[in-house]
């Protein structure tokens, strides 16, 4: 159980670092920062409700978690393909667009919950 537990704590250790180097390699997740930043700082500006905090909060983790995941496929395809190949490009294009998707989905998340308090 201690083994299992050390395990753990050690899994943790290294997502964070995984967090540090996407914080310190990628300019967009210094935008993904001012956005969530603005968007708590809106949130305790006008007093959302639990559940608007709850769709915000899953709006950002999946924006956050888009970014990590094309991060960490840039990394491998660039490990993998140091040459331009057309499928390389598109396995990045892809994970862009996911991220994309759920920028998306977290704007109109923010504007649902937004709009009526700024009205």
């Amino acid at each position: 159980m201690i083994q299992f537990l050390i395990q753990r704590w050690r899994s943790i250790g290294f997502a964070c670092q995984g967090i540090g180097v996407l914080l310190r390699t990628q300019p967009n997740a210094w935008v993904h920062t001012a956005a969530t930043l603005a968007v708590v700082a809106l949130g305790v500006s006008v007093r959302i409700s639990r559940l608007e905090w709850a769709l915000l909060a899953l709006a950002i983790g999946a924006v956050w978690a888009a970014e990590a995941l094309n991060t960490g496929i840039e990394f491998v395809v660039d490990l993998v393909s140091p040459d331009h190949h057309e499928l390389a490009g598109k396995a990045k294009d892809v994970a862009a667009a996911g991220v994309l998707l759920a920028s998306m989905a977290a704007v109109l998340v923010g504007l649902l919950v937004f709009v009526p308090y700024l009205l």
